[in-house]
Formats: structure tokens, C-alpha cells, sequence
């Protein structure tokens, strides 16, 4: 690669086919997990993205067996360690940016979802244009397991592609559904067995990159604009997810990821 992307070290880049970038989620051993600065990093890089004249299409999919289990657990806020204002201002900033640079961006981006697909990762693969999923992935939103609403984009997206009541029911449930059931609920295009997802993802990505470029983005911007015109739902929804991090259900629901025991959700709060 050249050094138009130098700058984005923790995500990797090659181009299997002309006009196609595919950009591949790296974290090895955890599963692909979003960390501060690869975050940073998948913000930003959708206008360097715009920008590169070599580059019609992008693919984006995980390296190994994962796609991406979210962001790394070992990097969440830790609360008292900043002013609650900064903190909340911090996470909530870097949430919405990258919503809403994925859903700026002009080129179209093809998921080429390969295994767990969580939180944040979920958002990276249901944002993408033409989410295609191997028929054994794993999508799982993740947020109430871990004690926080539903925010990054699940409020925005859900509800559009699969229905309320289907919305309602896996992001309050926090149940699973393999790419072929993601399927059958509309939040993919498409799901293809394991072994053929590459080639059905560069075989789409082609087929864009071969269309008339304008009228392809034009036509993805005004699309976009069902999710646009939806913002103050996912604004709310990724405030209450911060403001959640800093409260006893979230640290409850860690801590009993981390000493692998089932969370006590005894005491209620009333809203």
C-alpha cells in the first residue's frame, strides 16, 4: 500500500481486486477488539477513504476467526478516572463520530462479515452498505449484557431493517442470531457459506466498483438519509450508553465477565 494509509497502523489494507480496498480489522488474540486508537483510526479513515482517486469500493472484514468483538473490555471507562463531564463528553464524541463519519462517507463499503460481529464491530458490519455475513457468524449487539442501553448504532439501524418488534426483542434479550438468521431478519444482504464469503464479497465489490460512480454515491448519500434525518434517536440512545458506563449496573456486569459468574441485577433504579 502506499503511504496514504501510514498513518492508520492499527488496521490492515490491501487491494484484492482493481478500484477495491479491503480494510481488515486487526487485534490478534482478542478477537479483533476495538481499541482506543484503532477507533480513532476507524473514524478517521473513511475520508482518507473519499479521498484516494485509486478506490471505489471498500471491503471491510476481521482478520482470523472473528470480525470484531467490540471494544476491548480492558479499555472501557474506568469510573472517578476522569471529571464525569470529560468523560462523558470523550466517549460519547468518539461514539457519534464514528456513526456518523461511516454513514458520511461517500464510496460505498461492502462487510464481509467472517465470525463474531459485537457492539461496536456490529456497528462497522450493519453500517457498511451491503452487509454480507458467513451463514456461521455470530452478530450480537452486547450492550445490555454489559450493563449499558443500546447505543453506538443499534437505536438507528434496527428498527429500520428488521422491524421494532424484532429490534426490541434481540437488543432487550441480548440473544445472538447466526448471519443466516441475520439474514432471514434483514440486517445483512446477504449470507453465504464460510468458504465463499471472500469471493462473494469481492464478486459485489467489483460490481460496484464498476458502476457509474457518481450516480452510485448519489444514490447511497440520499439512502443514508433515512438514518440522517433518525439522528436525535441515536443521540439519545449513545448518551444513555455513557452515562450507563459510569453506573453500578455496567460495573456489576463486568465484573462478573471478569470472575465468569452471572450478574446481580438486585437492586432497581427507577426511570
Amino acid at each position: 500500500m502506499t503511504d496514504r494509509y501510514a498513518a492508520f497502523d492499527r488496521l490492515k489494507f490491501d487491494r484484492p481486486a482493481p478500484r477495491v480496498l479491503r480494510l481488515t480489522l486487526s487485534n490478534p488474540g482478542k478477537a479483533n477488539a476495538v481499541t482506543p486508537t484503532m477507533h480513532r483510526q476507524l473514524e478517521e479513515v473513511w475520508a482518507a477513504i473519499d479521498a484516494d482517486p485509486e478506490t471505489r469500493v471498500t471491503i471491510v472484514t476481521g482478520e482470523g476467526r472473528a470480525f470484531c468483538a467490540g471494544g476491548a473490555l480492558d479499555d472501557m471507562p474506568v469510573a472517578g478516572a476522569l471529571d464525569p463531564n470529560q468523560q462523558f463528553s470523550q466517549d460519547f464524541n468518539n461514539a457519534t463520530r464514528l456513526v456518523r463519519n461511516i454513514i458520511a462517507s461517500r464510496k460505498p463499503i461492502v462487510s464481509a462479515i467472517n465470525g463474531a460481529a459485537v457492539g461496536a464491530g456490529l456497528a462497522l458490519a450493519l453500517l457498511a452498505d451491503v452487509p454480507i455475513a458467513a451463514k456461521t457468524a455470530k452478530l450480537l449487539d452486547g450492550h445490555v449484557r454489559i450493563g449499558v442501553a443500546a447505543g453506538d448504532h443499534a437505536a438507528i439501524v434496527w428498527p429500520l431493517l428488521c422491524g421494532m418488534a424484532k429490534a426490541k426483542y434481540y437488543l432487550l434479550t441480548n440473544r445472538p442470531m447466526t448471519g443466516e438468521e441475520a439474514e432471514r431478519n434483514n440486517l445483512v444482504a446477504l449470507a453465504v457459506d464460510a468458504e465463499a464469503l471472500e469471493a462473494t464479497s469481492i464478486e459485489v465489490a467489483l460490481e460496484l466498483a464498476a458502476a457509474a460512480p457518481t450516480a452510485v454515491r448519489m444514490t447511497k448519500y440520499v439512502l443514508n438519509h433515512w438514518l440522517r434525518q433518525n439522528e436525535a434517536i441515536f443521540d439519545l440512545s449513545a448518551a444513555f450508553e455513557m452515562v450507563n458506563f459510569s453506573g453500578a449496573e455496567a460495573k456489576e456486569a463486568l465484573k462478573a465477565m471478569e470472575e465468569k459468574r452471572p450478574p446481580d441485577f438486585t437492586t432497581d433504579v427507577l426511570f
